[in-house]
């Protein structure tokens, strides 16, 4: 595995370790390095900006959702052919879910993986200020080691010099690896929390080239280059094995037949853990892409259906009228084919959205007997656990499993005849019964992650590898 790796983290959101990141990523691609990109905490749309600027697939790194040794392990699976792996951090880089705990914090991620941090910190209006902010951060907590500061919207190069000299007489330990200067056109724009997905802003031709422009003219690329994590990180150490007890770490699961597995991904549903894919992988699965926007029906010879998350309500017109792929997706729910939807998947299920703001109403798959509306205010957000007994028949995952929901829609009520297969709760709070299930489909709101279960990903392969041998 690469020993030259980095976390990017900030000391709150909106400090531009986004826009950094992908400036660093974009300029060591351009100079022939192979990135490992990787995201702190539950997001995707970071993550498809990643894909974008590195080239490969960025992977989410989550200590709440995933055991740690989960989260070790992924993170030295997928950077281990890359030059340097390159992870961005989550809100602040002590924000968790907690104000006492590290739990989902990018703080946890770096202890964990035993990942350098380079602090971006939104210069904008302070000198000597910032080094104080800067050691306070530094020396917060000893499991952490901050190696270095990027200040970002920097005035002019007297202001750089100020900043570099008040860090040199607080920190000199610290590297200042750049100033950046304010720069309102490389920002992207904003949908709800997020950032509008790449899919939807499609950046100009010449952004990345911008972005690394950026990165070569104002930041010390062979610097952060030569960061390295310690020889014998945490998680080597105390004789700790990888996970693989279900095998869904160490390569595809011996002596069982393949499974082929559609997953729907194209700009309406794009919302994917990768490490979901991978496990599903492991689990001796074949994932076929297909898209319900654009594809006239169903990959031949599947076995099973994942419909992830998006933004379905955007392109609800195209999916209406895509009435071909919305009769073969509902004939194989009928058939009893698994099928496994969440968020923006499980609304495809549904009979549609209500007409709102001016759009018209729009009918989807209808296997659910109810229709979504849009919010003007947010609906949900946050860390999800599950708890459930059996999934897919008579395939037990057992116990729980955890994930994140995030939306601004919301269904009619479910009739009460249609089974509920999830016990959910938050932070130890009860909340409603959830993951509906009818015939061998199961849809959530919920992005459950494969990770925080590893019965997971093979009780769904199994499943449809059944309905394949019937």
């Amino acid at each position: 595995m690469t020993r030259r790796a980095f976390l990017i983290a900030a000391p709150q959101s909106g400090s531009g370790k986004t826009t950094v990141t992908l400036a660093v990523m974009a300029a060591f691609r351009r100079r022939g390095m192979t990135v490992a990109p990787f995201k702190c905490g539950p997001d995707f749309i970071d993550p498809g900006y990643h894909r974008l600027a590195a080239g490969r697939p960025s992977v989410n790194l989550d200590g709440w959702m995933c055991p740690e040794a989960f989260v070790a392990d992924t993170f030295r699976l997928h950077a281990a052919d890359a030059d340097v792996a390159v992870v961005e951090g989550v809100m602040g880089l002590f924000d968790g879910i907690g104000s006492a705990s590290m739990e989902g914090s990018s703080a946890q991620v770096a202890a964990v993986c035993g990942l350098p941090v380079v602090l971006v910190v939104n210069a904008r209006g302070m000198a000597a200020s910032a080094a104080a902010l800067v050691k306070g951060f530094a020396g917060y907590d000893e499991r952490v080691r901050v190696a270095g500061v990027i200040f970002n919207n920097v005035g002019s190069d007297s202001h750089c010099e100020l900043l570099r000299q008040s860090l040199a007489t607080a920190l000199p330990e610290l590297t200042v690896f750049g100033c950046i200067p304010r720069d309102d056109s490389l920002g992207i724009p904003s949908r709800h929390l997020g950032l509008v997905t790449v899919e939807d802003y499609q950046p100009a031709p010449d952004y990345l080239e911008r972005l690394a422009a950026l990165a070569e003219n104002n930041l010390d690329l062979d610097g952060l280059a030569q960061i390295q994590i310690p020889p014998d990180p945490p998680f080597l150490k105390g004789g700790e094995k990888p996970i693989q007890a279900s095998g869904v770490i160490k390569g595809v699961l011996g002596g069982i037949s393949p499974v082929r597995i559609a997953v729907a991904r194209d700009a309406a549903f794009c919302f994917v853990y990768e490490d979901n894919l991978r496990l599903l992988r492991e689990a001796g699965a074949e994932v076929v892409a297909f898209s319900p926007l654009d594809d006239a029906g169903l990959p031949a010879g599947i076995h099973g259906i994942y419909l992830p998350g998006g933004y379905p309500e955007l392109y609800a017109g195209r999916l209406a009228a895509n009435s071909a792929m919305k009769a073969a997706v509902r004939n194989a729910v009928e058939a009893c084919m698994p099928v496994y939807a969440e968020c923006g998947g499980f609304i495809y299920l549904t009979r549609g959205m209500e007409a709102g703001d001016g759009a018209p109403s729009a009918d989807f798959v209808g296997i659910f007997p109810v229709r979504a509306r849009m919010l003007p205010k947010r609906k949900a957000l946050g860390y999800r656990q599950v708890e459930f007994g059996s999934y897919y028949g008579d395939t037990a995952a057992g116990g729980s499993a955890r994930g994140h929901e995030f939306h601004y829609s919301e269904i009619g009520a479910m009739p009460d005849d249609m089974e509920r297969c999830y016990r959910v709760s938050r932070q130890g709070l009860e909340l409603d019964s959830e993951g509906y299930r009818y015939r061998n489909c199961l849809a959530s709101y919920i992005h459950l992650h494969f990770g925080s279960n590893g019965g997971l990903a093979p009780a769904f392969a199994d499943a449809c590898r059944n309905y394949g041998n019937v």
